[in-house]
């Protein structure tokens, strides 16, 4: 990779380090896994970006050639001057994004989805909860004809139970 290839990407990672929020994203983890797992994987990012910032984007340091050719003698060290102006370092090109671009985009498009079935599971379990809490603090003093109003179904097959003459063996 050419020098400054390596200095716009490291310019990006500096970009993009800034924009992560990192404390906002370690608030969604719930397990002690997935915490391990971020904290694995933070730890990673940082240790690349600070390789592109120090080792990678420093340009090398030119060679003073006519140093060397009032120490060693012109001959070689045109000979070796001219083998490193030959030396050709290829740039890089980006053949893996192309293909997984697309990919990605249908994977965030998918967790979008996931995330508007989650949104709408939450409130189900949300006002289920809250059902359950009013449950228990008036199980005490409900009667049947109370619980069976709030839930027709099993008042539905007690009823057929009797109406079988089924009593439970």
């Amino acid at each position: 990779m050419s020098g400054s290839g390596v200095k716009k990407v490291a310019e990006v990672a500096a970009k993009a380090t800034k924009s992560i929020d990192w404390d906002g994203m370690v608030k969604l983890l719930v397990s002690d896994e997935a915490r391990k797992e971020f904290a694995n994987l933070r730890r990673s990012f940082d240790e690349v970006n600070h390789q592109l910032q120090t080792k990678f984007s420093q340009e090398p340091e030119p060679i003073d050639w006519e140093y060397y050719r009032k120490g060693i003698g012109s001959h070689l060290v045109d000979m070796y001057k001219q083998a490193y102006e030959s030396i050709e370092i290829p740039k890089y090109v980006d053949t893996v994004t192309p293909e997984y671009k697309p990919k990605f985009d249908a994977l965030l498009v998918e967790l979008k989805e996931a995330e508007k079935q989650s949104l709408v599971e939450s409130a189900r379990l949300e006002k289920e909860i809250v059902e359950v809490q009013e449950m228990k603090q008036k199980i005490s003093t409900m009667t049947a004809d109370e619980y069976f109003e709030r839930h027709p179904e099993l008042k539905q097959k007690f009823d057929d139970e009797i109406r079988n003459d089924y009593w439970g063996y």
